[in-house]
């Protein structure tokens, strides 16, 4: 089972859903006010602020708090908050990518460097890692949405490269620079996605088992909980009865 795709099905299977569920919203808010300081107010253009805006709806998080975070970033109040990417290794060799949101660069890297160290990782260079992944363009929708064959024909006449389609829903893959056109076309036949965003996908993955795959579990759950990360993708693959144990 590949991590890129089953990490957080990890995390959400466990006890603490209830401050999962807090730090998914702080990370969505944050991304709204991001969006809102480096980009035209109105969302119908600025394709970030409303993918964001979304994607904060799709989770549920409250209007009042989405409007005060777009208000606090054309206000320029609040956070000074600078996009940051960390890459490294875990355990087994497995390549991991954290992005994060930080008004700290210094605290924010001595704490991931920290966390690298005490798993059995190694934090790296920028592009250390992540040539081993692949930037696309993401797009997601519900399974009710449409039918495997019509989204697919939906996606390909929008300029989409490909689709995977199941129980869980569609995932639309583009190419980065056509997301904000990809989903503008979907959106006018479907209405709004689930998420859409830019995204890592492993060009390989790592097996991993044992001590080892403890310890790199560690290690991601020590990143995800940090408040200044926005999302952590590594490309490892696990057996389906170890991920059930592990998680």
């Amino acid at each position: 089972m590949a991590g890129h795709s089953q990490w957080k099905n990890i995390m959400y299977r466990k006890s603490r859903q209830d401050a999962a569920r807090s730090r998914r919203f702080t990370r969505l808010l944050r991304e709204v006010q991001v969006a809102a300081r480096l980009g035209a107010p109105d969302p119908a253009h600025n394709p970030r602020l409303r993918a964001a805006i979304q994607a904060a709806r799709a989770a549920n998080v409250p209007k009042d708090n989405i409007e005060r975070a777009i208000r606090k970033g054309q206000g320029g109040e609040g956070e000074a908050l600078e996009e940051v990417r960390y890459e490294g290794y875990g355990p087994g060799g497995v390549a991991i990518i954290v992005e994060a949101l930080t008004d700290n660069r210094n605290r924010t890297a001595a704490e991931i460097r920290a966390a690298f160290s005490k798993y059995g990782g190694s934090l790296g260079e920028s592009g250390s890692v992540s040539y081993q992944f692949q930037r696309v363009g993401q797009i997601r929708y519900p399974a009710s949405a449409a039918d495997e064959e019509t989204m697919l024909e939906a996606a390909v006449e929008a300029g989409a490269e490909d689709v995977e389609s199941g129980e869980a829903g569609h995932v639309v893959y583009c190419a980065p620079e056509q997301l904000a056109a990809v989903r503008e076309a979907l959106e006018h036949r479907f209405g709004p996605p689930l998420e859409a965003a830019l995204a890592w996908i492993p060009r390989a993955t790592v097996p991993i088992e044992g001590a080892k795959a403890e310890s790199l579990f560690k290690l991601l759950e020590v990143l995800d909980d940090n408040d200044d990360v926005q999302r952590v993708v590594a490309n490892f693959e696990v057996a389906e009865e170890l991920l059930e144990r592990l998680g």
